[in-house]
């Protein structure tokens, strides 16, 4: 039997995506994203920079797919893209932070709404909480397509 922890997440998560979802037929695509291009912008950070087989490896697809669509996102200024003696780093520019949000399944308005609703010394926790889940995950993920 799971623990209370699953059943209340398995509750909570059915609720946050309903009220936050946005119907797939709403969903914009700038420049003609792809579904491939619209994946690496989520996984990119402004801060953090990733490298190309990291995301690669975390994708689940080979290095000159990830390179494919990065030559794209850097020529589409969506993606900053630096060598660092023999490594390269990736970063989400601020466009492409808004071609992310425009094509998530999440809408930011309703997001921005449900987080207003929240006390505001409970929403860095809240987030906080939700990014940490979604580290475990791609943990998770990258530990079973090793398998």
């Amino acid at each position: 039997m799971a623990s209370d922890w699953v059943r209340r997440i398995q509750r909570a998560y059915p609720q946050l995506y309903l009220a936050c979802h946005v119907e797939h037929t709403t969903r914009r695509r700038a420049h003609g994203l792809s579904d491939r291009d619209a994946s690496v912008l989520a996984h990119l950070d402004e801060l953090s920079p990733v490298g190309v087989g990291t995301l690669a490896r975390h994708l689940g697809v080979g290095a000159p797919t990830v390179s494919e669509a990065i030559d794209r996102l850097v020529e589409l200024a969506l993606v900053d893209r630096r060598r660092i003696g023999r490594r390269v780093e990736l970063r989400i520019t601020p466009e492409g932070v808004a071609h992310m949000q425009a094509g998530s399944v999440l809408d930011a308005e309703r997001l921005d709404a449900l987080l207003a609703a929240i006390p505001e010394r409970e929403r860095e926790a809240a987030v906080r909480g939700i990014e940490r889940l979604a580290v475990a995950g791609r943990a998770l993920a990258s530990r079973s397509k090793r398998r």
